[in-house]
């Protein structure tokens, strides 16, 4: 008798260690990691002259870790100004994080470079400026100009796009070169031979601050595509953009 209440008492105590365990477990609270940010360092030649090889590099890290395989970096070219003519350039990957490129101009001229990198979910493009010879003359320049301080919007205009050919609308979105996330972005899209007819297409997020849609060009010609951007406050911003369909 005693070897069974000896027997039933140590169930009971192993099942109060059991029980205790188990609560100790569930009241275990885990700190949140803490998202390592993508940075960005853009380095650039700032002045030239016309016919002068510019050089572009970009070190690109997260944390302490130097990133050799980025999902992507391209690098962005305008003249002021003429931000919708602006022209891409692949990067070359030279390893330890660095990727790099070059170009050059025709002419006298203010030129801005933005390097746009997309790594481990997260994308950055910062910019810098270039000043060719005497650095040109402008008018009044027709820049998208933001009512949001620090706000910034990069659509990945698709190149070669052909009718009955679905294309991906992405743009990139940014508050004080941190991704902007959970908006409103609609892209609105219409042919300049039928201004009244406008498609609005709702674009979903698919990583922090890229907005993805997908479209198909009917028929030949110059289209429009304005990116509406809102959110639940009072954020409400657009950019416009010209597409040739072959």
């Amino acid at each position: 008798m005693k070897k069974i209440i000896s027997f039933a008492m140590m169930i009971v105590v192993v099942g109060m260690l059991v029980a205790c365990s188990d609560n100790e477990e569930h009241e275990v609270i885990t700190e949140p990691l803490e998202l390592e940010q993508l940075m960005v360092d853009l380095t650039v030649t700032n002045e030239v002259e016309v016919d002068e090889t510019v050089d572009m590099s970009a070190f690109v890290t997260i944390g302490d870790r130097k990133i050799d395989e980025a999902d992507e970096v391209v690098y962005e070219i305008w003249e002021e100004g003429k931000k919708s003519e602006s022209v891409t350039i692949d990067s070359n990957n030279e390893g330890e994080g660095i990727y790099t490129a070059e170009t050059s101009f025709e002419h006298d001229g203010l030129y801005h470079i933005q390097v746009h990198v997309t790594a481990e979910v997260q994308h950055a493009m910062p910019v810098e400026t270039v000043t060719v010879g005497d650095g040109g003359e402008y008018e009044e320049s027709d820049e998208p100009e933001y009512h949001t301080e620090g706000f910034a919007m990069h659509f990945m205009k698709p190149a070669n796009v052909e009718v009955g050919k679905e294309d991906s609308l992405l743009v990139h979105i940014e508050l004080n070169d941190e991704a902007l996330e959970e908006l409103d972005v609609r892209y609105e899209i219409w042919h300049e031979g039928d201004p009244d007819k406008h498609d609005w297409i709702e674009a979903t997020e698919e990583n922090a601050g890229e907005y993805n849609a997908l479209y198909t060009f009917v028929e030949k010609g110059k289209y429009t595509i304005v990116i509406h951007v809102e959110d639940d406050d009072e954020l409400h911003e657009h950019e416009e953009h010209i597409i040739e369909v072959n």
